[in-house]
């Protein structure tokens, strides 16, 4: 117990600045009356209290936002002097890199040496890659011949869209509003950021980077609260914003676009997704069994792109089977900076609740648990925290509710399947189509399936690579739009024809 102790006040205690956490408005920490708890998944202690922003807070944001753009000079700056900017917001990050970490770990409960792989990296790297791309991106040049002899010069021209709102997930949340903020700051734009209020430490964190790298005030807001009577509604419902970028459940999603609707507002949303891997017998079997674990079991399962249903060719279905179900029996689940933990917890009592009643209904459907389906009991302050034990189940038909419907937890059903065109056709089977992934050694195979996937990404032979320069995004239920690299140059920006007669 006394380790215990001693390993809960080394990496999970939030920087001081964080005991209260403001919003950020106009270049000003603002307070406010009402507040709620940031609670630790960890170990259900109170981490702090958050400021909640109301509906006056967030008029004075998008204000701020404008005034920024109109009057201020960013809205008079070059892309050079953006992307400078935006590289001292990194650097300021990278060296208060641990400050981070601490915050990432404190507000979702991922192993520390995941988070500082992944999280914090990320963050950085999103901000010095839009920043640089940014600089790079160019416009279209025409040149036209009319029959009188006259001669039209025709050049496209990047704009800023405006004011923009970013509303991110608890899941990855440094990542995810780096992922939305780079972009939209290179290409010109003000935003106001409102993260989860499951995690706003690291939102907070972000905002004190601005402030000491020198961006202009209301160029980067940030406003803590909920959705519905609260920041997420008085942002989305706002006069006076430009675009909407989301990144959350469908539901919420589509609440969104009723709310923007009227004024016909741009919006970019990426989604859930009850994600399909396909195993095909000729695979490199440890290889496929390592990268289905980690693609299972990484962040508690808490990433969208985690496939939840798995298909596997039915001469290795057993042998599969039973190499999976040792790998989850094996997972570590502990502190987050256990040595060779493996798991942490999920984002909240709230929603280990809504994952055990897919447990359970699994059983009700008919499910069997190969193993899991319950919480880990641990004797000391971990038991007052959001963990579960990493689940697969088998059994059950392609129709049922656990088959079908996201969970967002360690949580998989598998499924044999017999031919190429049945796996593709049952991998199809989705209301979402975010991701897929193919394990084979055949490379006509790989070619051949990849596209006919319903999908937004495909991954062969691994799981969560990325390169920022290409396209990221689903269909269906899960999401519109397309995010990295241009494709995100291209939302945060309106494209302006100018046309010279010489």
């Amino acid at each position: 117990m006394i380790r215990e102790e001693t390993v809960l006040a080394r990496s999970f205690t939030l920087p001081p600045t964080l005991d209260a956490l403001r919003n950020y408005v106009d270049g000003q920490f603002v307070e406010t009356e009402r507040q709620f708890d940031n609670i630790s998944p960890i170990d259900g202690r109170l981490l702090g209290k958050v400021h909640e922003a109301d509906a006056a807070l967030v008029d004075r944001a998008v204000r701020a936002a404008r005034r920024a753009l109109e009057e201020g000079p960013w809205g008079r700056s070059t892309v050079e002097e953006r992307a400078a900017a935006l590289h001292r917001v990194a650097d300021v990050i990278e060296r208060r890199f641990e400050e981070f970490l601490a915050a990432e770990v404190a507000d979702t409960g991922r192993p520390v040496e995941q988070a500082r792989k992944l999280d914090v990296y990320r963050g950085i790297a999103n901000f010095r890659t839009f920043a640089d791309l940014g600089k790079h991106a160019h416009g279209e040049f025409f040149e036209t011949h009319l029959p009188d002899g006259t001669q039209l010069i025709n050049y496209t021209k990047r704009k800023p869209l405006g004011v923009i709102v970013s509303i991110s997930p608890w899941n990855l949340p440094i990542l995810s509003l780096t992922w939305k903020a780079a972009p939209a700051l290179i290409c010109g734009n003000a935003i106001i950021c409102k993260p989860s209020e499951e995690t706003p430490s690291s939102a907070v964190l972000i905002a004190e980077a601005f402030h000491e790298a020198g961006v202009p005030p209301g160029v980067f807001n940030v406003v803590h609260g909920f959705g519905p009577g609260s920041a997420g509604e008085a942002l989305t419902t706002h006069p006076g914003v430009d675009a909407v970028t989301f990144t959350g459940e469908s539901r919420t999603g589509a609440a969104i676009m009723k709310a923007v609707a009227d004024g016909v507002k741009e919006v970019s949303f990426e989604l859930g997704g009850k994600n399909a891997a396909i195993i095909f017998a000729d695979c490199d079997f440890e290889a496929t069994v390592n990268g289905l674990a980690r693609a299972l079991f990484t962040n508690t399962g808490q990433v969208c792109l985690c496939p939840e249903r798995v298909f596997v060719e039915r001469p290795i279905y057993e042998r599969f089977l039973a190499a999976i179900k040792a790998r989850a029996e094996s997972m570590r689940i502990g502190w987050p900076d256990e040595p060779g933990v493996d798991m942490g917890s999920l984002i909240s009592r709230e929603h280990r609740d809504k994952v055990l009643s897919y447990f359970k209904l699994a059983v009700e459907e008919g499910a069997t648990v190969l193993t899991g389906g319950g919480v880990p009991q641990f004797g000391d302050a971990r038991d007052q925290g959001a963990f579960v034990q990493p689940t697969i189940w088998t059994g059950l038909p392609d129709s049922a509710r656990c088959v079908r419907e996201e969970v967002f937890g360690p949580v998989c059903h598998i499924a044999p399947f017999d031919s190429e065109d049945e796996a593709v056709r049952r991998a199809n089977d989705s209301d979402y189509g975010l991701a897929a992934t193919v394990w084979t050694t055949n490379l006509s195979r790989a070619h051949r399936v990849a596209p006919r996937l319903h999908v937004g990404i495909t991954w062969v032979n691994t799981w969560f690579s990325r390169d920022l320069r290409t396209p990221f995004g689903g269909t269906r239920l899960s999401g519109m739009g397309r995010e990295g690299g241009r494709w995100s140059l291209d939302f945060y920006s309106e494209t302006t024809n100018i046309c010279i007669k010489v």
